[in-house]
């Protein structure tokens, strides 16, 4: 229900400061509660909450790049057969989010100055550091180098009079603060139920990356959703994978520097299976959007893979 209520307050917000900006703190919204919830469940369940961090942004980009991308296009393309975006914005997001995934998860398994899946502190800053810069990166390109990669000319927001007044902004702003708040404390409540209800039914830990993922997605996924419905392809790309760039871009490094103080190690790095469904998800997404136009059949193929 928290995170219900902070998605509704963020997207109020994001309406009354109008696109691209909206999307930005969509994104950072939904990752100040990716983040909050890892880390509280993270530092409450021991060593079960080693990869935590991993799993939940794992399951996240798996979720995004599969799921919304793809159930996004399908429902568009079923609509209006073909649809357009601008390549350029869709380009700088991928490169951004390969480079920076690549690193965070697949590399941690090739280091052989540290023994497993693992990142020494200092490689953990360096990697954390590298993550930010390449997201600050792409924010300074999306939103004030480039914004024309990223709103189509016929849906760039002029006067609208169903934008929230400012009394409703404002109020908006400080029940979303409070949402985030209550995410937090609910997490640290439910952790140890959470790993408990696990263990009693020999389930894997990893599901609770999943449970979280999905509990952040749900209402940025509905937001793509309907944009892809309504004919506007490039604001359903815009917050996908905008998302999934916050998601892994900013949750990485903010765990890593509560790991570093915490002395709590983080296991990032993908297992065997996990890695060949991640590279092949990079693959598919790469290629399903490297026209600049969609058909029914590129969100098929993502909603395949997604159910694999």
């Amino acid at each position: 229900m928290g995170n219900h209520a902070g998605g509704h307050h963020a997207e109020v917000v994001a309406h009354r400061v109008g696109q691209p900006f909206g999307s930005l703190i969509l994104s950072l919204s939904v990752t100040a509660i990716e983040a909050a919830l890892i880390i509280s469940i993270m530092l409450a369940s021991g060593e079960e909450g080693k990869t935590i961090a991993r799993d939940t942004v794992f399951a996240a980009v798996m979720i995004i790049l599969n799921g919304m991308v793809g159930i996004s296009i399908f429902a568009g393309s079923v609509r209006f057969r073909e649809q357009k975006f601008i390549l350029g914005g869709v380009n700088a997001v991928l490169i951004t989010l390969i480079a920076i995934s690549i690193l965070t998860l697949v590399l941690p398994n090739y280091i052989v100055s540290v023994p497993g899946p693992f990142y020494s502190d200092k490689q953990l800053i360096f990697v954390a550091i590298v993550s930010l810069i390449l997201y600050a990166s792409f924010v300074f390109v999306q939103y004030f180098q480039h914004q024309d990669y990223f709103i189509e000319h016929q849906h760039k927001e002029t006067v609208d009079d169903n934008k929230p007044s400012r009394k409703q902004t404002i109020i908006s702003s400080i029940l979303l603060l409070a949402c985030l708040g209550a995410v937090v404390m609910l997490a640290e409540t439910l952790a140890p139920g959470l790993n408990n209800l696990l263990d009693k039914y020999a389930l894997l830990h990893s599901l609770v990356g999943m449970v979280i993922a999905c509990i952040v997605l749900l209402s940025k996924g509905l937001s793509a959703y309907r944009a892809a419905k309504n004919n506007e392809l490039q604001q359903s790309l815009n917050l996908s994978l905008g998302s999934a760039l916050a998601s892994i871009g900013l949750t990485i490094p903010i765990v890593s520097i509560v790991s570093i103080a915490t002395g709590t190690q983080i296991t990032l790095g993908l297992e065997a299976v996990p890695t060949i469904l991640f590279l092949l998800t990079l693959l598919i997404i790469i290629l399903s959007l490297s026209i600049g136009r969609t058909t029914v059949l590129h969100g098929i193929t993502l909603l395949i893979i997604f159910l694999e």
